[in-house]
């Protein structure tokens, strides 16, 4: 017999409207902004009601006492918000646990999905790549399994920071959104907007720790920040609708602060391996008889060149493989 929990009855309630089927909202459009707005508000609130994780002109949001107490109230606040939502849902679709969990993206975990997202993710920064592995012999750590440095910024960074963003600003937002009588393709335009929102505090702990600053930089570099978490926004609520996967686009996410912003102009400089490793790791040159050598500093415009067309061809093929590699038989919605 074929499955008609909620889950199910969602989906087809979904899938209906993208065919343009006469059916009423499970939620109100209202309901679900109200609600947004709510989780933006508290999971920033809690940084700044606190002088353990407020930051001040002499404290930098990056102390390592602030990062530890700002990963407990963020914590507490994505708790308080997934309560929210799971009572929202049991009171307006009447879902059982397990199908709640899928709606939310937590379950079942699809190994493969997860996968191909990240493929998908290492496809547009296969310049990026390039250079950390290649251009600065970043292989030689990742082989190590020393590519993530031990500090809690970077913790911060590629866990506590992805995992709690992903969990209130996709798997609990969209698919409040997904259950009005708002288009999915709505929905991936609409929703990363919270998200973008929710980073513009940065720019009075900008203000804050770095006084000096001309107010003119200081907004430029807030509205850049805005701009490119709205499109990572875009991205990652199509691949979770897509998907139906919050993990995947936790992992899509821890991937892309660990790379940074990729290089859109300049010359590539570091340190390039051009030749065998020889013992205990250490580069072979010419003093082993081998006439190949470790380029540093300043490299030949072949390097550069490598790495732009290696950007362009990635970007194509991230572009061509954004259909198939997101498409699953847990996806959300029809997009």
């Amino acid at each position: 017999m074929a499955p008609t929990g909620m889950y199910h009855r969602v989906s087809n309630y979904i899938r209906g409207r993208a065919d343009k089927e006469e059916v009423l909202p499970m939620l109100t459009t209202t309901t679900a902004a109200t609600l947004s707005i709510a989780y933006t508000i508290i999971y920033v609130l809690p940084f700044y009601l606190s002088s353990t994780t407020r930051p001040s002109p002499s404290l930098s949001r990056d102390a390592p006492s602030v990062i530890r107490a700002r990963i407990r109230v963020v914590t507490g606040s994505v708790i308080v918000s997934s309560i929210i939502t799971i009572y929202v849902l049991s009171v307006y679709v009447s879902p059982s646990a397990l199908e709640i969990f899928r709606l939310l993206g937590w379950y079942p975990i699809a190994l493969r999905d997860v996968a191909k997202v990240l493929l998908l993710t290492g496809l547009l920064f296969s310049g990026p790549l390039f250079e950390k592995g290649i251009v600065e012999s970043g292989w030689k750590t990742w082989i190590g399994g020393k590519s993530f440095h031990e500090t809690l910024t970077h913790i911060d960074q590629i866990t506590q920071g992805p995992i709690t963003e992903e969990l209130v600003f996709r798997s609990l937002l969209i698919p409040l959104h997904l259950l009005t009588n708002m288009s999915p393709s709505n929905v991936v335009y609409i929703c990363p907007l919270y998200f973008g929102i929710a980073h513009v505090h940065h720019f009075y702990e900008f203000t804050l720790t770095h006084p000096h600053t001309p107010l003119v930089p200081a907004i430029l570099r807030s509205v850049i920040q805005f701009g490119y978490t709205t499109v990572f926004g875009w991205f990652a609520t199509f691949v979770f609708i897509r998907t139906g996967s919050v993990w995947a686009v936790v992992l899509a996410h821890s991937f892309c602060n660990w790379a940074g912003l990729p290089r859109v102009w300049g010359k590539v400089e570091g340190s390039a391996i051009i030749g065998p490793v020889g013992k205990e790791g250490k580069q072979r040159g010419k003093e082993d008889g081998d006439p190949m050598q470790v380029a540093n500093g300043e490299l030949g415009i072949l390097w550069t060149v490598a790495y732009y067309l290696l950007l362009l061809a990635g970007a194509g093929a991230f572009y061509s493989g954004l259909w198939p590699l997101t498409e699953s038989k847990h996806s959300l919605a029809k997009i």
